[in-house]
C-alpha cells in the first residue's frame, strides 16, 4: 500500500526550483514519485511507508527551498 503526503515549498520561483526539489526529494529512501507544482508550491510524494517530516524538510532545505 502507497502512502501519499503533500506539504507547501516556499521559495521556488521557476522551473530550476522545481527540478532541483524533485531531484532532491527523489533521493529518499521509499519514494516513488513526486510531484512539485510551481504555481501553488505543492509538493506531493508517494512512498512505501510514510516518511517522517523531517526528512522531507531536510531534503527540500537541501535543495535551498523550505517547507511551510
Amino acid at each position: 500500500m502507497s502512502d501519499i503526503a503533500t506539504y507547501t515549498v516556499t521559495g521556488m520561483t521557476c522551473a530550476h526550483c522545481v527540478a532541483s526539489v524533485t531531484e532532491e526529494v527523489q533521493e529518499i529512501a521509499g519514494v516513488s514519485d513526486v510531484k512539485v507544482d510551481l504555481a501553488s508550491g505543492a509538493l506531493t510524494l508517494t512512498s512505501d511507508q510514510p516518511i517522517e517530516r523531517a526528512t522531507v524538510s531536510a531534503a527540500v532545505d537541501e535543495a535551498g527551498y523550505g517547507l511551510s
